[in-house]
């Protein structure tokens, strides 16, 4: 039996969740005796673009068997999916229902579907993260995703579903990145309305933004002012076991949200798909979870505003 080749096309090498879901990748074709290869777009969606039709447009005997794209910019890459599809590639996109899905698997000779984590839930595990934290209320620093990213949306969303009303959210614009979040929140503390704000929580919709505001606030040079902010709650979401996790234990995070990789699951989907000539479910959705458990931030909450009291 031929063995199966894929390609894994990522957005950036900069974002452990994206790291993990290139280790994911490897690790399960490995497991299922495929070969696979990840490459990273570098955050721009021409690049990607340009970077799969080269490989769509490439001599037979080079071509992989399908391609997984998570894509970088607000579309799921329509036109390179057509040529994919009409080439006869398998197609898999993570963390995006794109409508054209529906026309092409009509005519499709391989896999197509999409499978996403449940980002209004994340976003809902982040409101209850609030509340839990925030029994008395209070204002959250947010910092979200780029605007273009649907995922980041939803996050938003599912959030502002769960808080509740007495919880105020000032929101920032990062791009998944430490640095970029460690820059958004330095130049908004250069702002005169981040000298009003009596701020109680720091979240960010990924665990190396919520560490790129860490940052911005360690460099701060009034150490009164970088103390207090330290000082203050931090949320993430990802919660990978060598990053977000290890920091929640090591209490540079109080809480983050754990979102299985979706690699692994998209390569199984198509390994079976394949060997059976079946297409799987156009769209599927991996649940995330809350480490710690909701109920465990209640008394650590309550734990640490007993010691500050005394």
């Amino acid at each position: 039996m031929k063995k199966m080749r894929f390609l894994v096309s990522l957005n950036s090498c900069a974002n452990d969740f994206q790291t993990a879901q290139a280790q994911s990748a490897e690790d399960t074709a490995r497991k299922l005796g495929a070969d696979v290869q990840v490459i990273f777009a570098d955050d721009d969606a021409v690049n990607q673009s340009t970077q799969l039709l080269k490989v769509v447009q490439s001599p037979a005997e080079w071509r992989p068997d399908a391609i997984v794209v998570e894509p970088v910019g607000g579309t799921a890459l329509p036109q390179v999916a057509k040529a994919a599809s009409s080439a006869g590639f398998g197609w898999v996109v993570l963390n995006r229902r794109p409508e054209y899905l529906v026309e092409l698997r009509k005519q499709a000779t391989a896999p197509m579907f999409a499978v996403s984590a449940d980002h209004e839930e994340i976003g809902r595990i982040q409101g209850q993260q609030f509340s839990a934290l925030l029994p008395r209320g209070g204002s959250v620093l947010y910092i979200e995703g780029p605007s273009h990213s649907s995922s980041a949306l939803k996050r938003t969303t599912g959030m502002l579903e769960m808080k509740p009303s007495n919880i105020r959210v000032s929101m920032l614009k990062a791009n998944w990145t430490e640095e970029s979040a460690a820059r958004a929140v330095s130049s908004w503390l250069k702002l005169a309305t981040s000298q009003r704000a009596a701020i109680d929580l720091v979240a960010a919709q990924d665990d190396t933004m919520a560490m790129g505001a860490r940052k911005a606030f360690q460099q701060l040079a009034n150490e009164d002012e970088r103390t207090r902010w330290l000082s203050l709650p931090f949320t993430g979401c990802d919660g990978q076991p060598g990053t977000g996790q290890v920091w929640v234990k090591e209490r540079l995070l109080t809480a983050t949200v754990y979102i299985s990789p979706l690699t692994g699951k998209a390569i199984e989907m198509l390994v079976t798909a394949m060997q059976n000539g079946t297409q799987p479910p156009e769209y599927s959705l991996n649940k995330p979870v809350s480490i710690p458990t909701l109920d465990a931030l209640v008394p650590q909450r309550r734990t640490s505003s007993s010691a500050t009291a005394k």
